[in-house]
Formats: structure tokens, sequence, C-alpha cells
């Protein structure tokens, strides 16, 4: 992980950036950064793997659908202001990609939380917006339909590749390239320089 190219990119992109050798480290930060907030979660197998509700429980209202599913919850993340969440693939030239089914998780990280951060390992990091495309497509969206066991192509071929189906069962139904923070809103790329997540 190139912390230097990334934080030159990411920042003349106008996102703020921190840099994290560990989980535990990156997961101390966020406790210090958010406390006595409402916070909402986008869906994310880093944010499970870090246990960051449990840790961000501790000193603020934590609403994540993964906890309690169901569309009220998705409704009331809607009110939170400050939104935690990751990406499907970064571009080392600054550009966040994310894939959504429901379209809660893009749409948080477009308008109405005051603060998104953005929790990433490096695996997820790809040298241009291209390559970042492709990881979200052939690699993020095939394991999250193997996660969901969804009756898909992707998953009966082993979550290998991306056959851009028209299932009523897919999850890819809208693609974010976020490539500045958008108006009124500050986000932040938190980076860990360990393997997380898809």
């Amino acid at each position: 992980m190139d912390r230097e190219a990334l934080k030159k990119n990411f920042e003349k992109h106008g996102f703020q950036t921190s840099f994290f050798h560990t989980c535990e480290e990156a997961v101390s930060y966020l406790k210090e950064q958010i406390r006595g907030e409402t916070v909402a979660m986008g869906g994310s197998v880093t944010l499970k793997e870090l246990e960051l509700d449990k840790a961000l429980s501790e000193h603020n209202v934590v609403i994540w659908h993964w906890n309690t599913p169901g569309m009220e919850t998705l409704k009331r993340a809607t009110g939170a202001h400050i939104y935690v969440t990751s990406a499907n693939g970064v571009a080392a030239t600054g550009e966040l990609v994310n894939i959504d089914g429901n379209g809660n998780r893009v749409a948080m990280t477009l308008f109405g939380p005051r603060k998104v951060y953005f929790v990433v390992g490096r695996n997820k990091i790809a040298p241009d917006l291209t390559g970042a495309l492709t990881r979200a497509k052939e690699i993020a969206a095939p394991k999250n339909v193997m996660r969901l066991e969804k009756k898909l192509p992707c998953r009966a071929a082993g979550g290998e590749t991306c056959y851009d189906c028209n299932s009523p069962e897919r999850i890819c139904r809208a693609t974010v390239i976020l490539e500045r923070p958008c108006a009124l809103m500050e986000v932040e790329v938190v980076f860990i320089d360990q393997e997380l997540g898809y």
C-alpha cells in the first residue's frame, strides 16, 4: 500500500485520509473520532470483521440493518449524522467504487450524513479507476452473491466472475463512482494495511 500516493491523490480530490497498520489501531481511532452521535452502518463484511458496531455502540447510537434487518431500520439510518461503510473498489488515483442492490448504502454516501467514513483494507485497492470497477464487479459482487446464497449465474460458477445477469435476485443494481465528496459532506477514507472483506 503506497500511503504517500494514496494520501496525495485522495486529498487532491477533497477526501480526508487516515492510515493504520492494524485493525485494532483503526477501530481505536474511529472510537475516538465518533462520540455522542447517531451512526448508521452500510452492509459490509469489512465492518463485521472489525466488529465496529460493538466498538461504536459504547459511545453512540448505532443503526445497522445487519443487526436489525428490515425496511424500518434502513429508513431510520437515513437520519444518521455519521455513516460508516466500506468500498468494493478503491482506485489509487483517488476514486471510490460501490455496487449496491437496495441502494441504501450508495445513497448514504451521496447525501444526508454530515460525515461518511469509508473503511478499506489494502486488498480493495486497484491501480486505477478501471481496475477498481473491475474489482467491484468481478471480485466483490460475486463473493457477496456467494455469501447471500442468491440463485445467480455467478454463484453457480463458484463466484468466480460476473455474468451481467437479468435475474430478479441480482444484487448489482447501482454502481456509484465517488470522484469527490458531494457538497455539504465530509468524507474520510480510513486505510488499513490488512486484507479485509471482499
